[in-house]
């Protein structure tokens, strides 16, 4: 598949805290990195999401959430891995940014819609982390407004607390519309 102009890498949440060693660890969430790398510099339009917490954020434990305390605005679990190629990075969206809000998806309560529109983005591409919260409900938006949808599935791992959650995420995003693709289904097109 061809990466056009118009197409959109939109890579969710690859910080720290989701990764090996963070608070709230993804198994195997940093392997996620060297395929975003590998197809990153295929696309004019990146967008990166990352959670941005405040301290007394309704999602964690001790404010009557599920979650423990991750993400934390300013702080290095919030920042995206360090081994993530940002250089081509044109839109940075900070979600989940206040106290009484919780957002596992991109386009929730931001502008990133209109961002993309902007840019006469046409199809989305996404990857990160995790399956079955943030990418699913990140993809879910993306297709009710109107993208044309896409999955990278070897760049993408999920949380599990069932086994088979992230692969029930897959299949409910395909049956929204996404179509689920490899890194290695694309190549360089007129965006390079």
């Amino acid at each position: 598949m061809k990466i056009q102009p118009a197409d959109a890498l939109i890579i969710v949440d690859v910080q720290n805290d989701f990764c090996p060693g963070g608070a709230l660890p993804v198994r195997d969430g940093d392997l996620v990195v060297e395929p975003i790398n590998r197809v990153a510099t295929l696309f004019r339009h990146m967008v990166t999401t990352q959670d941005w917490h405040p301290p007394n954020h309704s999602s964690f434990k001790e404010h009557g959430g599920i979650w423990p305390v991750h993400c934390v605005a300013g702080t290095p679990g919030a920042e995206l891995h360090s081994r993530l190629n940002q250089r081509p990075v044109n839109v940075r969206i900070r979600k989940a940014d206040t106290a009484n809000r919780d957002a596992y998806s991109g386009f929730d309560h931001t502008d990133l819609a209109e961002q993309l529109r902007s840019r006469r983005v046409a199809r989305v591409f996404v990857c990160g982390l995790a399956t079955d919260f943030c990418i699913r409900a990140t993809a879910l938006d993306a297709l009710t407004q109107g993208f044309d949808t896409f999955i990278l599935t070897d760049a993408v791992r999920g949380v599990d607390a069932q086994p088979s959650d992230s692969e029930k995420s897959l299949q409910d995003l395909k049956r929204a519309g996404a179509s689920l693709i490899t890194t290695s289904d694309l190549e360089s097109g007129a965006a390079t």
